[in-house]
């Protein structure tokens, strides 16, 4: 299968490439006549983002800015009538660069009431409402329009108990000393309108001992429920579901109690059944028979717990409830995402004939008299733009809403075909994406990058503008054939696929890598002599690996890349990912921890690496890269580290910093790409 664009025209600049704009959500109103979409542009004279939240009517005859400061962690949310809608702003006190810091003092900082903002569509008018100081983890409309609910951090310690603590430890940090911030209040806000006057009342519901990520109201049942999470993930059970009964606060109940990870919890129309996906790669044990990410539903009034989408061998995305009954499903299967419809749990998956790429985030109608569909879809040759259908079974002859990425259909971009070859070892067939540079098409003898996708939960998928560390179409225009490799644990290729590689969580993967650079080699499409490597996360895991098993690649990039098993799993803020990803604690299995080692194995490294990393990464801690680099540095191989101040694990506070990463891996493929550095020194 390949995939054409449409006639070429200018080159695509690195600059053209950052200036997209990226779709953060769609959220239709419950009579589907407006639709929400936040998005994200680069503010480069601001060293940030900005984000942004527009009003669009699907009639297409108006669009309409509602902020530019949005706070994009939040989705913003239509009331019961439809009539509002609330969102949050970024809080002009705190810096952007503090996202991901970890804060060690005590001492609070000075802070500023927050507030909820609610937009009236007929008045056009916005309404502030403040909510006092603490900023809400997660918000949601009771079921009627003057009411709402949220959920912030715990604000019990007072000053004298901190002035008291500081007398006491000084400046001496008691790592697990439990703090008051780390469990949540649930409060209620009542809104008042009179004579044009606008003023609310906040009343605390209850107290919670965990951090809250989400929050639904139910009328049905008069519960609020929620889903837990952890600033450190080390236990499965940091992640739960949750219901309050509001007619007794004090009555929690806890509704799930598992292994996986509860996310995008919604629910149904009646309110009597909770959606949520689940990912068992990401807590627990790591298992021979971990699944892709699944749908399930709990039944909120006996508990029963059913799964969606049965028999379905690829990888849940997102979804959507249907106004009718039952559910739209955005699954993934091989490099696809296409949109299914489910009726009940019971039925089978039936798939909707729409076009190839990838439909990436479902929003619908919620009232019964509407079934409109809004979506973001994108395919190599489409650039991501969202659309909108009256039903589902008008999907491809969808509306385009917005405009902003249609500059790239001018550009001169790649061609793209799949491409498959076997495993030698247990002759497993993988399947990866080739990305031709522009006019050489299916020619021979080019040189070559292998991008590897990070995740591991993931894939590459048939998509454009890829995500933000991903630049096949700007390697591929500099003149690099492109491998993007869906390697074994890869999402979209059966559940089977997904979880072999436990146990092997680096050396299966990497032969399925390096086989099928064998593989191009053989069929004489890549140039043996021009061989190179790249990865992020997951992919730089895997790319450390690869550079220690062969001398064949010219150059590596490796960003924020572990490289040490035991560190890694120390120091990391979701210990449980790294216990599951490698198959237990270093004690428990230390033959796996020494056959999946790089550090040991690191002198066979003789390929010149460029690294990278954020400063204040939790996820991947920096000193994995500043390890890589050191020892690098030792034993005289070419490398040089990047830090990216005030950023986490993935480059989000300034947009100079992922276009200043990506600048430099060219510079250092044109630099060590075309020649073995190893050879020549040899």
């Amino acid at each position: 299968m390949c995939f054409s664009s449409i006639e070429a025209h200018s080159k695509l600049t690195i600059d053209e490439f950052f200036n997209v704009t990226h779709f953060q959500s769609i959220n239709l109103s419950p009579n589907g006549r407006y639709l929400l979409v936040a998005s994200e542009r680069p503010a480069w004279d601001s060293n940030s983002y900005e984000q942004s939240l527009w009003l669009y009517e699907t009639s297409g005859r108006r669009k309409q800015l509602i902020t530019n400061q949005l706070l994009a962690s939040y989705i913003p949310k239509w009331s019961p009538s439809g009539d509002y809608f609330v969102y949050l702003m970024k809080d002009k006190s705190d810096s952007i660069n503090d996202r991901h810091r970890v804060v060690r003092s005590i001492k609070s900082s000075v802070k500023n009431e927050q507030q909820i903002y609610l937009y009236n569509i007929a008045s056009d008018e916005i309404i502030p409402i403040g909510i006092g100081y603490e900023n809400p983890s997660a918000l949601t409309w009771s079921d009627v329009d003057s009411s709402l609910y949220f959920a912030a951090a715990s604000s019990e310690s007072t000053e004298d108990v901190d002035r008291e603590y500081e007398a006491e430890w000084k400046d001496v940090i008691e790592y697990r000393r439990r703090k008051p911030n780390d469990g949540s209040i649930i409060y209620r806000i009542d809104i008042i309108r009179k004579n044009r006057r606008v003023t609310s009342k906040i009343h605390q519901i209850t107290h919670l001992n965990f951090i809250v990520s989400d929050l639904l109201y139910t009328l049905s049942e008069h519960k609020i429920i929620c889903s837990s999470t952890s600033n450190i993930i080390e236990n499965s059970h940091d992640l739960e579901i949750y219901s309050i009964d509001l007619l007794n606060p004090s009555s929690i109940k806890q509704l799930t109690n598992n292994d996986e990870f509860e996310m995008n919890l919604r629910l149904s129309k009646d309110g009597k059944h909770l959606f949520f996906r689940t990912a068992s790669s990401l807590t627990g044990k790591a298992t021979s028979n971990n699944t892709q990410i699944r749908l399930k539903s709990i039944d909120l009034t006996n508990g029963q717990i059913d799964e969606w989408g049965k028999g379905f061998q690829g990888n849940v995305n997102d979804y959507a409830i249907r106004s009718e009954g039952g559910v739209f499903i955005s699954g993934q299967l091989g490099t696809n995402t296409n949109i299914y419809v489910q009726q009940s749990s019971s039925k089978y998956l039936t798939l909707q004939r729409g076009w190839n790429g990838t439909y990436r985030v479902i929003s619908t109608s919620s009232s019964k008299r509407y079934s409109s569909v809004a979506f973001l879809h994108s395919a190599f040759e489409r650039p991501e733009e969202v659309y909108f259908i009256d039903h589902i079974d008008g999907l491809s002859s969808a509306t385009r809403v917005t405009n902003e990425n249609q500059f790239l259909t001018n550009k001169n971009l790649p061609r793209s075909k799949l491409y498959t070859w076997v495993n030698s070892d247990d002759h497993r067939m993988v399947e990866g994406i080739l990305h031709y540079p522009p006019g050489k098409f299916e020619q021979k003898n080019l040189p070559l990058l292998v991008l590897v996708h990070g995740g591991r939960a993931a894939a590459s998928l048939n998509l454009f503008p890829p995500i933000w560390y991903m630049f096949p179409h700007l390697a591929a225009v500099e003149g690099w054939l492109v491998l993007e490799p869906n390697y074994r644990g890869s999402t979209g290729y059966g559940d089977q696929f997904f979880s072999e590689i436990y146990s092997t969580f680096l050396s299966r993967p990497g032969r399925d890598i390096l086989d099928g650079v064998d593989r191009l080699v053989r069929d004489g499409i890549a140039d043996p002599t021009r061989l190179n490597v790249a990865g992020y996360s997951y992919g730089g895991y895997l790319t450390n690996w690869l550079i220690t098993q062969t001398t064949r690649f010219n150059a590596a990039f490796s960003g924020a890349g572990p490289l040490d098993h035991v560190s890694f799993w120390g120091t990391t803020s979701i210990p449980v990912y790294a216990n599951s990803l490698i198959g237990g604690f270093p004690w428990e299995i230390p033959d796996i921890y020494a056959k999946e080692s790089i550090i040991y194995h690191l002198d066979n490294v003789h390929t010149p690496t460029l690294i990278f990393t954020g400063a204040n990464d939790v996820g991947v801690p920096a000193d994995q890269s500043f390890i890589l680099e050191r020892g690098l540095k030792y034993l005289g191989i070419p490398s040089k580290l990047l830090i990216f101040p005030n950023e986490g694990h993935d480059l989000l506070n300034n947009p100079w910093h992922s276009k200043i990463q990506i600048r430099e891996q060219l510079k250092w493929l044109e630099r060590y790409g075309h020649v073995s550095w190893f050879k020549t020194t040899s």
